[in-house]
């Protein structure tokens, strides 16, 4: 008989930060201080005591720790995904996380974080879900409006600047030491918010969320001396602006280089590109560059022809904390109706499951996922996490990830619910 793993409990509810743990949420945050020495700047946050929310905008790691130093000593929950619980869930749950798979309808949040306020802790949320692909704004989900009413409480904002340039989610091997920024803002006291719609609610949070690590860097003159500093960029940058091929990017050292036409890019130690031989440059600006490929995206779902193809693909699952699970080998195929991942498990069992256009605002990709079977997408449940690995190199996870929004766009705009912009 086939063993059903053991989901993880969602459910089960989140608590006060342990006291004795307190000392070392700050401890371990305390190198990154001194090393980035971070200028944070209060706006009507000084003195704000819990319980409110605090919502965090996420470009790596960092982020948590700046957050730490920003709240302390006032203890804080915050929402995780599933795979920062892995082999260490009881250290987690113990400062106060909570579990989320990402871009799911859960319910089971918010009645987690119901019990953070009533606890008179901090909720600490990051709306974007996912690490910005290019130190941009991420699509935020058009509930936030919703549980801010819900939550009743002062609503802040902690916008973090650097985090991207210094450990780029296309290439963290290498810690930048960039000297970081962050604004702490109050966003809404409790009385704000009861004279504010969701949908008025939403738009001041998107409208705070507005921030671009390239335009930083260029603004405060921050230089980047790292050799490789471009390495990993062509897993964002995936299609040639001067040829318009897709998938054949490559980057070494400080430069991209398109291997269909040749020609090549230099990332400079302000993070600008400067196209080389004299050619002409079509985007200086980064995230200008992957806000074209979105556009490109767009047109072909406009016209109806957007598809992955049939990718071969191997997929591990994540029911709970205690490790992956290998299921099997399958096909992916992402096209105009969605996600469709299916195959035979390890046990000779088909798997099949449907991701279809209106249950996915966004998903979550990575890059070389440690270090072990190249890039995948993570398709959720409520209940497992499919990591699906392609093995065609002719594929990108980051033009699917730009996909599966336009798509959903889309579809809003024929159910005649357009998006606000940066909303979902």
């Amino acid at each position: 008989m086939k063993t059903v793993p053991e989901r993880f409990d969602m459910a089960r509810e989140p608590v006060r930060t342990r006291w004795f743990l307190k000392p070392i949420t700050k401890l371990l945050s305390f190198p990154d201080m001194i090393v980035h020495r971070p200028e944070i700047r209060f706006h009507g946050t000084k003195g704000l005591k819990p319980p409110y929310l605090l919502l965090c905008n996420h470009n790596a790691f960092m982020d948590f720790k700046v957050a730490t130093q920003v709240i302390f000593p006032h203890s804080a929950n915050y929402v995780v995904a599933i795979d920062g619980f892995i082999g260490r869930e009881w250290l987690l749950r113990n400062v106060g996380c909570i579990c989320k798979r990402k871009f799911t309808n859960d319910a089971t949040l918010v009645r987690q974080l119901k019990r953070v306020i009533e606890n008179k802790s901090i909720a600490v949320v990051y709306p974007e879900a996912r690490y910005s692909l290019c130190g941009t704004t991420a699509v935020l989900p058009s509930s936030l409006g919703k549980l801010c009413k819900m939550l009743d409480v002062p609503v802040a904002t902690l916008i973090c600047h650097g985090h991207h340039v210094n450990s780029p989610f296309w290439n963290t091997t290498h810690d930048r030491k960039v000297h970081t920024e962050a604004d702490f803002t109050l966003l809404f006291t409790r009385k704000g918010l009861q004279h504010r719609t969701p949908e008025q609610i939403n738009k001041a949070i998107v409208d705070a969320f507005q921030y671009d690590d390239f335009q930083w860097q260029a603004q405060k003159s921050v230089y980047i001396k790292y050799p490789r500093r471009a390495e990993g960029l062509h897993k964002v940058l995936y299609q040639c602006p001067a040829c318009g091929t897709e998938y054949k990017m490559t980057s070494r050292g400080v430069l991209l280089k398109c291997n269909h036409c040749g020609k090549t890019w230099k990332l400079t130690q302000i993070g600008e590109l400067n196209a080389q031989g004299g050619q002409e440059t079509e985007f200086a600006h980064v995230p200008d560059w992957y806000e074209w490929e979105r556009a490109n995206v767009r047109k072909e779902i406009e016209a109806g022809t957007y598809s992955s193809g049939d990718l071969p693909v191997h997929v591990d699952s994540l029911p709970n904390s205690k490790g992956y699970i290998r299921l099997g080998n399958g096909t992916m195929r992402h096209d105009m109706d969605g996600f469709h991942v299916y195959g035979t498990d390890v046990d000779g069992d088909l798997f099949d499951k449907r991701w279809e256009v209106p249950s996915l605002y966004s998903v979550h990709i990575e890059y070389e996922y440690l270090g072990k079977f190249g890039d995948c997408v993570d398709l959720n449940t409520l209940e497992d996490t499919w990591y699906v690995y392609p093995e065609n190199q002719d594929f990108s996870v980051t033009k699917m990830a730009l996909a599966t929004e336009e798509l959903y766009y889309a579809y809003r705009r024929r159910i005649g619910k357009p998006c606000e912009e940066g909303l979902a």
